[in-house]
């Protein structure tokens, strides 16, 4: 209301002002030139007062309703009438600095292709150009297995054989969802990553799909190895990640049970749309495995932080004691883990779900709709419910009706 008032007493002012410039050219053509300069409509408002009274009346009219909002954002939003008043809206911002330097060319689907995020995380390589939820144009590269340190991977149009999966994405102005294309084999791909600390990867990137995607890209990229971002050398504590969550609760529970001897259980699934977490964690804590509840919450000024957390801070020289047989658990299970892609089936995922509970999944609607996101349940109506999760852009939610699903494939083992 308050915006309405303001808006609708300016307007009635600028009626007014045009009115009486009419009026000044009506008396004569050098009045109507000396009224469009503030000190000369002044002498024309005592020369001729009988004809500029009308327009200053309806100028005066304007300022009711200006003054009137005025007083009421003061009432509601003091901070913003005084950013109103000081003119800091004229000024353009300050564009922040890049966090990842990009020098690539070419162009995705025919249309030229300026990423502004990039990650390297669980084995997928991503370039993004936009910041809204869906991107504009994206580029998605699943390597056959994940990799730590430096990356150099070379593919031909003629290799075969478990080879890393190229999709791009695209959005039209038009569309609610984005459009994907898979290709599997027959493109050209050179990988020259080196690690760049704290946490990036910089190197060559050259990518070559067959002539039908109209997609070439070439350059230099620097890429996120991780979900955490850092501000003058230390961790942004800000940031919605998983990453994030997992290095704030590392260091409480050091600093909570007095041990450098912490291993934290993989991250479960966080939806990132409250300031507030509660979790249940599973860590292994001198040797021993622990199963920790905590609530983190999320301030202005702190970012995420553990709730309770009075814990002091380590002494430096905090020995870390040595516990012989902890070391080999950890690799002896991952390597027992079964790949639940070769077996996955639309069946199997409806009569047993809890087999798949978030795990990437991709899945394609009779109607060409592709969707991809992380299983989250079977509703009461037995349609699938998948859950994309981007840092700072929210979630989103997909139901699908199993009758209407193509194809439905399995991401991750």
């Amino acid at each position: 209301m308050d915006s309405l008032l303001i808006l609708g007493g300016l307007l009635l002012i600028l009626a007014g002002l045009v009115w009486l410039v009419m009026r000044a050219f009506g008396t004569s053509l050098l009045w109507g030139w000396a009224s469009l300069l503030p000190p000369l409509t002044l002498g024309y408002l005592f020369r001729h007062w009988k004809s500029a009274k009308q327009p200053i009346g309806l100028c005066a009219l304007g300022v009711i309703p200006l003054v009137v909002g005025l007083t009421m954002l003061a009432s509601q939003d003091n901070q913003r009438l005084v950013e109103i008043i000081s003119l800091k809206w004229l000024k353009p911002e300050a564009s922040a600095p890049a966090a990842l330097n990009f020098a690539l060319h070419g162009e995705l689907n025919g249309q030229p292709f300026n990423p502004q995020q990039g990650e390297l995380l669980d084995g997928v390589l991503t370039l993004r150009e936009g910041q809204d939820f869906f991107a504009r144009r994206e580029v998605l590269i699943r390597l056959p297995q994940p990799v730590s340190g430096a990356v150099n991977i070379d593919v031909l149009p003629e290799d075969t054989g478990r080879l890393p999966e190229i999709e791009i994405n695209w959005l039209l102005p038009e569309q609610e969802l984005p459009e994907a294309r898979r290709v599997r084999h027959g493109y050209t791909l050179h990988l020259a990553l080196t690690p760049l600390a704290p946490n990036k990867l910089e190197g060559d990137f050259h990518l070559v799909l067959p002539p039908q995607f109209k997609t070439t890209l070439s350059g230099k990229v620097e890429l996120f190895s991780n979900g955490l971002r850092y501000v003058d050398g230390k961790i942004d504590r800000s940031v919605d990640s998983r990453d994030t969550l997992a290095f704030i609760i590392e260091d409480y529970l050091q600093r909570r049970f007095i041990t450098r001897v912490v291993q934290l259980s993989p991250m479960p699934m966080v939806a990132f749309s409250s300031s507030t977490i509660d979790l249940v964690v599973e860590a292994r804590i001198n040797g021993e495995l622990q199963q920790v509840p905590l609530q983190l919450v999320k301030s202005a000024n702190a970012g995420w932080t553990v709730k309770g957390d009075r814990y002091p801070k380590l002494a430096k020289d905090l020995q870390t004691p040595t516990s012989a047989p902890q070391k080999a658990v950890v690799p002896e299970v991952a390597t027992r883990q079964l790949d639940r892609r070769q077996r996955f089936s639309l069946q199997g995922l409806l009569r047993s779900p809890e087999r798949y509970y978030g795990l990437a999944m991709h899945a394609v609607t009779e109607r060409g709709s592709q969707v991809e996101g992380r299983f989250r349940a079977i509703d009461n109506e037995g349609r699938i419910v998948l859950r994309q999760i981007r840092n700072g852009a929210g979630e989103a939610s997909f139901t699908l009706d199993p009758t209407q699903i193509k194809t439905i494939e399995l991401l991750e083992p």
